[in-house]
């Protein structure tokens, strides 16, 4: 067997080889050599079997199995020339040519493997992390949002109007060209203002009315409304306002602060203003790691870094995308394309820098992950999947194994690392 090998870069490796017919020979007689001892043919007994029986029964069978241990010999012979470990390839080897001759069979195997990445002193390309600043205006605002939230309607018993953020109990009807339409008619309502339960229009008008008032507000019911009887055409509704309701005023003291730290039996005012103020940090900070710091230092990352990409892997990355597109496009769309081949390879090639850049991202991230010795198993993937799952009210095992059997656990798993990679690295940096 003729082997001549190709050393493409530390991503890309092609192996060519003439399979001789001596070789397949040889390798059929050593295949059948082996059956015979244990074949079960008719009239002979187990062990005695005379090989031209085997070949005769076993024919077809025997052929494969001489060509595959050709292709493992090669395979074997042409990473052991390049000096590549075997456990560095990525997927299955690539056999790119198959041509069966007179004289054996022409193969061209193209391998992917693992490309190799000098990472240097990659801390060196990370920025120094400030913790974004919360001021006390900021705090007493979350402090009086929350209490707020809990805290009870009361009636205003002053003469003045409504504003927003008052609940007014009102009656109302509806009408259309003067009649009364289904539905549009409740008494001693409670209507929150600037909740934005009504028709577009309606709590505006409802502001600056005091108890006792009565007023016909004009509407358009949106175009998108779910009743198509209702849907775009104008109405009228006959408005009285019998109450205003507000929440009761906030007293910040240490009596709301136990009631808002029911956990803690020495709970006072300051104690709540740096519970919240912990609690506003941490959110400024997620905000400024998800929506700038983490996107930035990967982008400066694969900027930075030169790596060989495997060929297979990027052109898998273009096929899932081009995919994604396909299922975005009307029947039209498809048809145009279908017949020309041409205008999908032009369509194909303008996600490859979008494809080049993620399969760099996912081997920079899983070098710098082994760097910092970071890692998600089994368990937290699918205690993060089912977690998920349970915020949205789904069945987190359907979930996952739909997840599974789509092929994505393997993507999510490289989120939740690349996450956890960028996160360490940045809170190495916070002064």
């Amino acid at each position: 067997m003729q082997i001549t090998t190709n050393k493409i870069n530390s991503a890309n490796a092609k192996i060519n080889a003439a399979i001789t017919r001596n070789t397949l020979d040889n390798n059929i007689e050593k295949i059948a050599k082996q059956l015979s001892k244990d074949a079960k043919v008719p009239g002979f007994r187990k062990g005695k079997v005379p090989m031209d029986a085997v070949k005769k029964q076993y024919g077809e069978r025997l052929v494969q199995d001489a060509e595959a241990q050709a292709l493992r010999d090669l395979l074997n012979e042409g990473l052991k020339l390049m000096d590549i470990n075997p456990d560095t390839l990525i997927g299955e080897p690539q056999i790119t040519k198959f041509e069966k001759t007179d004289n054996g069979i022409d193969v061209e195997v193209t391998l992917a493997t693992r490309p190799a990445i000098e990472l240097g002193d990659y801390v060196a390309l990370i920025p120094d992390v400030t913790k974004p600043a919360v001021s006390d205006d900021e705090i007493i605002a979350r402090i009086q949002e929350l209490a707020g939230a809990q805290a009870p309607l009361i009636e205003v018993n002053e003469s003045r109007p409504l504003v927003s953020g008052d609940t007014a109990l009102i009656d109302f009807e509806g009408f259309i060209d003067g009649v009364a339409f289904e539905g549009g008619k409740a008494e001693n309502f409670s209507l929150h203002l600037g909740s934005g339960q009504f028709i577009p229009g309606f709590e505006e008008q409802v502001v600056g009315l005091s108890k006792g008032d009565e007023k016909t507000i004009d509407v358009t019911f949106p175009e998108n409304y779910g009743g198509e009887k209702l849907a775009g055409k104008p109405a009228s509704f006959k408005v009285k306002i019998h109450a205003i309701q507000a929440k009761e005023a906030i007293v910040l003291d240490d009596e709301l602060a136990k009631k808002m730290l029911p956990g803690f039996e020495d709970a006072n005012l300051e104690m709540l203003k740096e519970k919240v103020k912990e609690q506003l940090e941490n959110e400024a900070m997620s905000k400024l790691y998800n929506d700038e710091l983490k996107p930035n230092l990967m982008e400066h990352f694969v900027a930075t870094f030169t790596i060989d990409l495997p060929d297979f892997i990027v052109e898998q990355e273009i096929d899932m995308a081009l995919n994604k597109k396909a299922r975005e496009m009307s029947e039209e769309e498809i048809a145009q394309l279908r017949d020309n081949a041409d205008k999908i390879k032009e369509m194909r090639e303008t996600f490859r820098d979008d494809a080049c850049r993620a399969v760099k991202a996912t081997f920079i991230v899983d070098a710098l992950a082994k760097a910092e010795n970071i890692s998600v198993n089994e368990q937290e993937l699918m205690q993060t999947i089912y977690y998920e799952a349970m915020q949205m009210g789904q069945d987190p095992a359907a979930v996952y194994k739909n997840y599974q059997e789509s092929g994505y656990l393997p993507a999510i798993q490289m989120a939740m690392i690349e996450d956890r990679v960028l996160s360490k690295l940045l809170n190495d940096k916070i002064k």
